[in-house]
């Protein structure tokens, strides 16, 4: 889908950091198109789950269910169930790009 010259996505501070001890894209020949997928999908899912997390922290929780320290953790379950529900109705298109460079690093080896 993407080539080198025309990826939108850098990837090369993610495989730089693979001797540093930080997590990497998984690679290698064990990485399918479906595992790859999969991947991709629960990446743009955490980070769409980051994009919604100000929008409802800025919302009162003194609301008429009480509030407190249940409804924060109810709030944050609540948006990373929206970010994966997001991105299995397709997302903003992230998953087709880390799909895409994540099979081409297989197929390249770096």
């Amino acid at each position: 889908m993407s080539t080198a010259s025309s990826s939108p996505i850098d990837l090369s501070l993610a495989t730089s950091q693979a001797t540093s001890g930080r997590p990497t894209i998984p690679t290698g020949p064990g990485m399918t198109a479906d595992k790859a997928r999969k991947a991709a999908e629960e990446f743009e899912a955490v980070f769409i789950s980051e994009m919604l997390k100000p929008m409802f922290e800025s919302l009162p929780t003194d609301g008429p269910f009480g509030g407190g320290p249940s409804e924060g953790i109810w709030r944050s379950l609540l948006v990373t169930e929206m970010g994966k529900e997001i991105s299995r109705r397709g997302g903003f298109g992230i998953a087709d790009n880390v799909q895409a460079e994540m099979l081409r690093l297989q197929e390249t080896g770096k």
